[in-house]
């Protein structure tokens, strides 16, 4: 029989050193808070110098660091700046071992805590979770890892859904928290809401104004730059989107849409626009209004507007987007006489003048000539006023009522939450029990279609009550400016901004201008 001799191992297969070698291990700990909280901050800093101290404290311990992260979420490890310095700095051979509170103050994340362990313990660098007293350099260590990790993971995701269920509560109270670091007109109040900021309210109101004075989003961020005015981001330059977004934004009228974006995982963070996916909470007068509901829903006609205008609106200019020609239809645009001599001249005409075979015969307009037509038309307008506020006052009411609608609204809400849910539990079913495919297909289909019809209702009531409510703002507007003017001997932008709908030119002596209650009046050029 063969002759078996055993030589001892020498040197520690995970260190690299000999086993006799006292030398000490290079130490390192591994702090993090998961809220910037005061009482969290508190805890973090009691964890710095409880690591320190007991690194320290052993003799065959050496102290490296205290790698850190405040405030920051454990669910992964993209933004976790202290992590991802300890990890590198351990895979450069700085770090011998990282001691860390538990599991879920490492990573609350299985894939991401045993990718890192793993990668660690090639290296032969060791973890020691002091609360699960695991070593990961043990040969049970990272199944115990998988277990706690998952475990670690699983309550991050039952907290993740108790805070949106509390959030989602709120909403449905009506209790608003807005999140924004800044927002261009408003603070943030002691109890997260809006609070006015009168000097950056100013800028809000001129961005309105200049829009409905006919200036496009382009043109109005080119203005408010040259002014110096920063943006909503603290930047010296705007951009349309930024001041479209302005434009856009309901609270501006006192009002807050909640649940605009959602967060899709919980694990990564990331937020997805809701496109109905979840509900939405609609709370009107939440906070101190920048402008009146009237120009807002003004502002948002004129948006609409242009956009119907397929591109044949520039909105540089007043006049962009009001004057059309009544022999093709198309709109006016301004162009340029002579633009390098002393008889310099802006012209208006239809711009498919010399487009087609069949040229267009409409006349061109001066600027002066278009303010000229205006005045006489608004004195023609004046002069029927008082008939004119009575007709819309008294009817303003009934024709633009929609409580029967919203009432049909709500009967169509509850009924698409009601079939939601059984198409639900349908579905649910038919994954748990055996059921006759055919019947289900059959009930499903019933289902969907009840709710196809309902959501197609709902959707077609929401956009007439929407088209109404505009229509009114525009009426209630147009009377509050009608109500104060008077006869007039020269040209006011917002009279032109809050009587005009458009002007339709059929000849220099055919010209009409229809006014927002529908009124036409002719003039002559």
């Amino acid at each position: 029989m063969a002759k078996v001799t055993t030589i001892p191992a020498t040197i520690t297969r995970f260190t690299a050193t000999p086993i006799n070698e006292k030398k000490k291990r290079r130490v390192a700990a591994y702090a993090r808070v998961s809220t910037d909280s005061d009482e969290q901050l508190t805890s973090y800093e009691a964890q710095v110098d409880y690591y320190t101290n007991y690194i320290k404290g052993r003799d065959d311990w050496e102290f490296v660091s205290v790698y850190t992260d405040e405030g920051i979420t454990g669910c992964n490890t993209k933004h976790r700046e202290g992590f991802k310095r300890m990890v590198a700095d351990a895979l450069a051979g700085r770090i011998d071992l990282i001691v860390t509170k538990s599991v879920s103050r490492f990573a609350r994340n299985t894939v991401d805590s045993l990718t890192t362990v793993r990668q660690l313990k090639e290296k032969g660098v060791e973890i020691y979770f002091e609360k699960e007293n695991i070593w990961t350099l043990d040969s049970k260590g990272e199944l115990l890892i998988t277990i706690m990790s998952s475990l670690a993971q699983e309550e991050s995701r039952s907290i993740s859904e108790n805070c949106t269920w509390g959030q989602r509560k709120r909403f449905a109270d009506g209790k608003v928290t807005v999140p924004f670091k800044r927002f261009l007109g408003y603070d943030r109040g002691p109890d997260g809401n809006l609070v006015l900021n009168p000097a950056e309210a100013v800028t809000v109101r001129r961005i309105y104004s200049m829009f409905l004075q006919g200036m496009s989003p382009y043109g109005i961020a080119a203005k408010l730059t040259a002014d110096g005015i920063k943006s909503p981001g603290g930047k010296d330059k705007w951009n349309a989107g930024a001041v479209r977004s302005i434009l856009t934004n309901e609270k501006y009228k006192g009002d807050a849409l909640l649940q605009k974006s959602y967060t899709v995982d919980f694990l990564t963070k990331k937020k997805k626009v809701n496109e109905g996916e979840i509900p939405q909470y609609y709370v009107e007068g939440n906070h101190e209004a920048i402008i009146s509901p009237e120009v807002f829903e003004q502002v948002q006609q004129e948006l609409e507007h242009r956009r119907n205008s397929q591109g044949r609106c520039s909105c540089v200019h007043l006049f962009s987007g009001k004057i059309r020609c009544g022999q093709c239809g198309e709109w006016y645009g301004s162009k340029v006489w002579h633009s390098n001599s002393k008889y310099r001249r802006v012209i208006w005409q239809c711009n498919h003048k010399f487009d087609g075979d069949e040229k267009c015969t409409t006349p061109h307009l001066t600027e002066d000539e278009i303010k000229a037509m205006f005045i006489s038309a608004v004195n023609k307008l004046i002069t029927q006023k008082d008939s004119i506020i009575t007709a819309l006052t008294v009817s303003l009411d009934t024709a633009f009522d929609t409580a029967n609608l919203k009432s049909e609204q709500a009967g169509l809400e509850s009924e698409i939450a009601v079939v939601s849910d059984l198409i639900e539990k349908c579905i649910y079913e038919n994954a748990h029990v055996a059921l006759d495919q055919t019947e289900y297909q059959k009930r499903y289909d019933e289902l969907t279609a009840r709710f196809d019809t309902a959501k197609a209702r709902y959707e077609a009531i929401a956009e007439t009550i929407h088209s109404k409510q505009s229509r009114r703002a525009t009426i209630e507007a147009f009377l509050e400016t009608l109500t104060k003017v008077e006869l007039v001997d020269k040209f006011e932008t917002t009279l032109w901004c809050g009587l005009v709908e458009f002007v339709t030119v059929y000849s220099k002596d055919d010209v009409r201008f229809t006014f927002k209650n529908g009124q036409e009046i002719h003039c002559n050029g």
